[in-house]
């Protein structure tokens, strides 16, 4: 190994690290004021404007720059279903970072067992175990009862980050999008270009920069009925892929 390879992965190194005492310590931090307007559903907005302070800071902490289009305007107080592409952990981050009206995540119930962390995530996030019907159906119920409530719903429709970085976009899970036509709730496909470029699951990779994001055009589901979701689905997967492939294809 050459000097100047080895000298990469020790700054790597210790970047990644910087990555999770900043995230340890930011939480920690915040977390009297996070544990005040988590305690009551109701302030659930307030929870959401601590979230996106922690989003910025480790964001800009760790180097990224934000970089965020939009297609279509996001209106305050109206619900969507966002669904953007899933690589990173810092696919949270910047999904935070992008809109001020508050959503809550559909998450991974594994998640919850991080230290700190997993506590407010409980707290806060619809917890799914997907290998499990009745811990689907639960989360199914919950999201139904955010959205009464006027919030909207982020989830990945991948369900999780493919364990094959060459894979540029996994199936999509039909969740999402038979809550939104459910709802009458737009779907807002969301393309995220550069996290896994800055910030993928491989230890020794990775650096600071720009990270893009791009708000698609949101899709109307009013009056579509529940049997078209496959076709929803199908579409929303196809503007991202497409998205991708021709951001690939330009730097060729």
């Amino acid at each position: 190994m050459s000097r100047m390879k080895f000298l990469k992965y020790i700054l790597i190194f210790f970047w990644r690290i910087w990555f999770y005492l900043l995230t340890l310590s930011t939480t920690i931090i915040l977390s009297p004021i996070i544990l005040v307007v988590i305690s009551r559903e109701d302030w659930y907005p307030y929870f959401y404007k601590m979230a996106r302070l922690w989003a910025r800071i480790i964001l800009f902490g760790m180097g990224f720059i934000p970089k965020i289009t939009y297609d279509e305007k996001i209106i305050k107080h109206k619900s969507y279903v966002f669904t953007p592409n899933h690589t990173s952990t810092i696919d949270i981050m910047l999904m935070l970072y992008l809109t001020k009206n508050p959503f809550v995540f559909v998450g991974k119930k594994e998640l919850a067992k991080i230290p700190v962390f997993g506590f407010i995530y409980k707290r806060t996030c619809i917890l799914v175990d997907r290998n499990n019907s009745r811990s689907r159906s639960e989360a199914f119920n919950q999201t139904k009862k955010r959205l009464k409530k006027g919030l909207s719903v982020c989830i990945f429709p991948e369900g999780k980050v493919p364990d094959d970085e060459s894979v540029i976009l996994d199936t999509f899970k039909s969740g999402a999008f038979r809550l939104a036509i459910m709802f009458d709730i737009p779907i807002v496909p969301i393309t995220f270009y550069d996290c896994k470029k800055r910030f993928s699951f491989t230890f020794f990779s990775g650096s600071p920069g720009v990270i893009r994001g791009r708000v698609h055009q949101f899709l109307n589901t009013k009056d579509k009925k529940v049997t078209e979701t496959k076709e929803l689905e199908e579409l929303t997967h196809q503007i991202i892929y497409n998205e991708l492939k021709h951001d690939l294809n330009s730097k060729e």
